[in-house]
């Protein structure tokens, strides 16, 4: 991933200001698809509290002020507010990779004796097995799903989806196959008979736009339009007010 961010093909109807759909390739797929996977307490730090709907940036913060002298001696408050996604990092190909912990250790019994190594593994050393007591310490490296060859390099092979494919992304988040029949048929189902009105504008996924689109798609039905269109029409503004207040004044 470029580090400009993950490049997106907008199809704007500037008439109504909304986004119609966009032409994404793989790694825009595989960040929509990782939201899914995101543990609820990952979502709560990344977005703040402040942005959170409901209770539980309530319930975040109760377990941050939460002496850990209340907490089992095997447990402590990073295992519930920085939980670790389901996939591995180096399949994590996200804008929020770096705010999201993932699964890099994970330990076995370290009570190794003549009946062999107990079955049991724990993502924190200070687990305890249930069959000795012992701690489960041993670390032993974590191995990712053995991706089929396609042909592909190793970059496209990680992920959810292939890379030889584009993707349509609705403005709520429906994702499809590229294909020329479905965009005419959106064209129709949009009621636009005016092509004039469609603008093509392209865009790019960093840091911010994946907050915004992880925000978003908690509480929105146009995720795209409020992330894209709304923010670029807020910056045109601003670019304009800016301008105007560096004309010089009339004079009579």
């Amino acid at each position: 991933m470029a580090a400009s961010g993950i490049s997106l093909k907008l199809l704007i109807d500037t008439q109504n200001e909304k986004v119609i759909f966009a032409e994404a390739g793989k790694e825009f797929i595989d960040f929509l698809f990782n939201i899914l996977s995101l543990p609820i307490a990952t979502a709560v730090r990344l977005l703040q509290k402040k942005d959170m709907v409901g209770c539980l940036a309530n319930l975040y913060e109760s377990i941050e002020n939460l002496d850990e002298t209340y907490m089992h001696s095997n447990m402590n408050k990073s295992i519930v507010l920085k939980p670790q996604a389901a996939i591995h990092a180096s399949a994590f190909p996200l804008p929020l990779k770096d705010k999201v912990s993932t699964a890099k250790k994970v330990y076995m019994c370290s009570n190794k004796n003549v009946h062999g190594i107990h079955a049991y593994a724990a993502y924190d050393p200070r687990a305890i097995c249930p069959q000795c007591n012992y701690n489960l310490s041993s670390a032993v490296q974590f191995v990712s799903s053995p991706a089929v060859n396609e042909g592909q390099g190793s970059a496209q092979r990680e992920g959810y989806v292939k890379g030889v494919v584009t993707y349509m992304v609705m403005d709520d988040l429906v994702v499809s196959p590229m294909s020329t029949i479905s965009s005419i048929t959106l064209l129709n189902k949009f009621n636009i008979k005016d092509v004039g009105v469609l603008q093509e504008t392209s865009a790019s996924v960093g840091m911010d736009e994946g907050l915004k689109l992880l925000k978003e798609s908690l509480h929105s039905n146009c995720v795209l339009t409020e992330v894209f269109v709304k923010s670029m029409k807020k910056a045109k503004e601003t670019e304009e007010e800016q301008t105007n207040m560096g004309l010089p004044e009339e004079t009579n």
